[in-house]
């Protein structure tokens, strides 16, 4: 069977920490590529109240496009394609199924959820493992030393403390400069006659 690490995620949009991130992850591991799995846009709305999200089809194209030139680099419809949105323990089942050995690969920013906001955690530790990307400061080994049902589980949780350049760069600010830059595009397009713009 063949390693992997199953990163799942908004990807709204892909940065570069993402794919940074995953690499990073990937080499620390030892696995053999790294499984992108972009969450339908409508459970992103409502389960995760963000306003601005990219169509399914948008996100899916830009990681395809993203791993077009870094062959560790796997992506995959399969959590768009389904009817509702599926749990993570079925698509990692499903990898398994497939005959890759997946790891959970998520951030520590997910750590306090797994009690009460995710289901088959334990299943997923026990069978899977998980990879945790810890931020400088955020404090993931103290949580899973003090708090009791992280700590149960941390015999399956490997923390990664990530590189400082990728701790700063979020899609959300990835949204706010892309809104930022269209604002200042419409302004342009007042100002300046059609036909002078592209000249800028």
């Amino acid at each position: 069977m063949t390693g992997a690490l199953a990163f799942f995620g908004a990807f709204n949009p892909p940065t570069a920490a993402h794919i940074g991130l995953a690499r990073f992850a990937m080499e620390q591991t030892g696995a053999g590529q790294v499984i992108f799995v972009p969450s339908k846009s409508v459970y992103i709305s409502k389960s995760q109240g963000k306003e601005l999200v990219y169509p399914d089809e948008t996100r899916l194209n830009m990681l395809r496009r993203a791993a077009e030139s870094r062959p560790w680099m796997r992506v995959t419809d399969r959590e768009l394609l389904a009817p509702a949105q599926p749990r993570t323990y079925e698509t990692l089942c499903h990898f398994r199924e497939e005959g890759v050995t997946p790891a959970l690969l998520m951030g520590s920013d997910k750590l306090p959820e797994l009690e009460h906001g995710w289901l088959h955690v334990e299943e997923i530790v026990r069978e899977f493992g998980i990879v945790c990307l810890a931020r400088g400061g955020d404090e993931s080994e103290r949580l899973l030393r003090d708090d009791p049902y992280l700590r149960r589980l941390s015999g399956g949780i490997r923390v990664l403390e990530t590189p400082e350049k990728t701790r700063f760069v979020s899609s959300t600010a990835v949204r706010e400069r892309v809104a930022r830059i269209r604002e200042l595009e419409a302004q342009l397009r007042e100002m300046v006659p059609a036909e002078i713009l592209p000249l800028l």
